[in-house]
């Protein structure tokens, strides 16, 4: 237990001073940490690798650091599960499960977050018929706020489970995740441009075709950027870029090129759209392949700002359409592409893709280029098809209008006050989206 600076998130979008910081190596620490501050009358928020663009992991009391409390401590090969300890980042755990002949079956594109942090905020990939991460989990084990410890399964406290994989970390601290794998596998890739509207007329049929489908638009203009990703037979042989061309076009140019170029855009806004225009044009045909985690994560050094909802799979054509008008009418120009992703309908209470096929569309713009009218417009907009918002991206619902997207928001709000009556695990964020 250690005093601490302020803590910043990722993105510079969130900070905090906590008055009093756990950094917990054990199970029996993580229950002294939760004693401790339910004696002190504070609340304890767990801070994860901090990348939520949210205030979500904010701890202005006492803030519990899972960074030492890492690593697999459980492994059921024929079951093809394991569990792992909280704290453990989705980079590591790709690693491990590496060694073990193992892999998730489907993650989203960043690896740096914890595995408690990703699941509790529902973070996903894309995929028409494949769940978020959360989707994967076969249990969880916490700690609630009287320090019990309990598991949760699909038939160990089953209401507990459905609620705590997306918990948003109000339910207690999770320490440990037992996760559903399968046999490692190689992802064929192919990145290619294309036309905002060609890909919207095929989008079914290409969400259909492949494992893996999104893509990128450029926002002021036609252009975009798709990648389909699709499993190999077992037994295929990888064969990935270069580690050459991976240098050039990764480290080179979407990191420090484009990074050099966001900052000249910011300082000169007038350059942005036909600078844009340049950068969508330039993009070209990538294939290769690699095992699948490389497939799926990308690094980012380039920061941002994001907004991210879900939408009913149905309405995404009609969303972008409108977004599409918006864009032209903005005074700032965006300097980022927009995300599009799909989702299989799940069974989680707060999962955005709760009892609905969904798409995820994602807007960004460069940190410290103007950004607030952009995303008041997409918010406008899809809050009009009925969006639910990624709790780890930045959004401004609140609970009564949550309540009203998610049919299950009261049942997880009673299960909340069955565990946590005095709001241990809340702070400002929970407060504004799951009410206090």
């Amino acid at each position: 237990m250690v005093n601490m600076a302020t803590w910043t998130n990722w993105a510079g979008t969130a900070a905090a001073t906590p008055l009093v910081t756990h950094r917990p190596r054990s199970l029996e620490g993580i229950v002294a940490a939760v004693r401790a501050a339910r004696t002190e009358g504070h609340r304890l928020r767990a801070l994860g690798s901090g990348h939520s663009f949210t205030e979500i992991a904010v701890a202005d009391e006492h803030a519990i650091d899972l960074s030492r409390f890492t690593g697999i401590t459980g492994i059921d090969l024929p079951a093809r599960q394991v569990t792992v300890r909280a704290g453990t980042t989705l980079s590591a755990l790709n690693r491990a499960l590496d060694a073990l002949g193992l892999a998730l079956i489907n993650m989203g594109d960043i690896d740096k977050q914890t595995v408690s942090g990703a699941i509790s905020t529902g973070t996903h990939g894309t995929g028409a018929r494949l769940g978020g991460l959360a989707t994967q989990v076969a249990a969880l084990e916490l700690v609630l706020a009287d320090a019990s410890v309990v598991t949760c399964s699909a038939t160990e406290r089953p209401d507990l489970f459905a609620a705590a994989r997306i918990g948003l970390g109000a339910l207690g601290i999770i320490s440990s995740v037992t996760l559903r794998c399968v046999p490692a596998f190689v992802l064929a890739a192919q990145e290619a441009p294309d036309r905002l509207d060609n890909v919207l007329t095929h989008l079914d049929e290409a969400t259909a075709a492949h494992d893996h489908f999104e893509f990128f638009w450029f926002p002021h203009g036609q252009n975009v950027l798709t990648k389909r990703n699709d499993r190999l037979p077992d037994g295929t042989a990888p064969r990935p870029l270069s580690h050459h061309r991976q240098y050039i076009e990764y480290e080179l140019v979407e990191n420090r090129l484009f990074g050099a170029l966001c900052r000249l855009e910011r300082a000169v806004p007038r350059l942005v759209r036909p600078m844009q225009r340049v950068i969508a044009a330039s993009v070209s045909a990538r294939n290769y392949s690699d095992v699948s985690h490389r497939v799926f994560v990308t690094d980012r050094d380039v920061k941002f700002v994001e907004c991210e909802y879900a939408v009913a799979r149905e309405s995404l054509v009609d969303v972008l359409t409108e977004l599409r008008s918006a864009v032209a009418r903005l005074s700032d120009p965006i300097a980022f592409p927009v995300e599009v992703r799909v989702a299989a309908a799940d069974d989680i209470w707060l999962s955005t893709a709760y009892c609905r096929d969904s798409a995820y569309i994602a807007v960004h713009q460069f940190q410290g280029m103007p950004y607030r009218k952009f995303f008041a417009i997409f918010e406008a907009i899809v809050n009009e098809a009925g969006g639910r918002p990624h709790w780890g991206k930045m959004h401004t619902l609140d609970a009564e209008t949550l309540r009203t997207r998610y049919p299950r928001f009261d049942d997880f709000g009673k299960l909340r006050a069955e565990v946590d009556p005095t709001g241990l695990f809340g702070n400002s964020y929970t407060d504004r989206v799951l009410g206090r």
